[in-house]
């Protein structure tokens, strides 16, 4: 599957999402660019956007997406913190649906 790290995760992390066909906000140069421009870039990118912003699905339309959403419920973007809820977000991924909002971690 085609999954998408929002900026707020470190790079590094990618790799950890093994079976997955993982790129990164970054790595595309789509750094800085507000959600609403960011989700509407992600639709050729990928099918599960994965992101530590809590927020997002308060402040966008995610019913109209043609990818799911991974909300990752962490104490921090550190390394540290985000390792524990690898399993817990490749659960996600998997069963998240396109439009729709699933949540990974604490």
């Amino acid at each position: 599957m085609r999954l998408l790290l929002d900026e707020n995760f470190p790079v590094d992390f990618a790799k950890l999402l093994v079976g997955h066909d993982v790129l990164t906000v970054h790595s595309l140069g789509w750094s800085g660019a507000r959600n609403g421009e960011l989700l509407r870039r992600a639709h050729t990118a990928c099918e599960v956007f994965v992101t530590l912003d809590r927020n997002l699905e308060f402040q966008q339309h995610i019913k109209v997406l043609p990818f799911g959403v991974v909300v990752v419920r962490s104490v921090s973007n550190r390394m540290a913190h985000l390792v524990p809820h690898i399993g817990s977000i490749l659960e996600a991924v998997s069963r998240v649906a396109p439009g729709t909002v699933e949540k990974a971690g604490a």
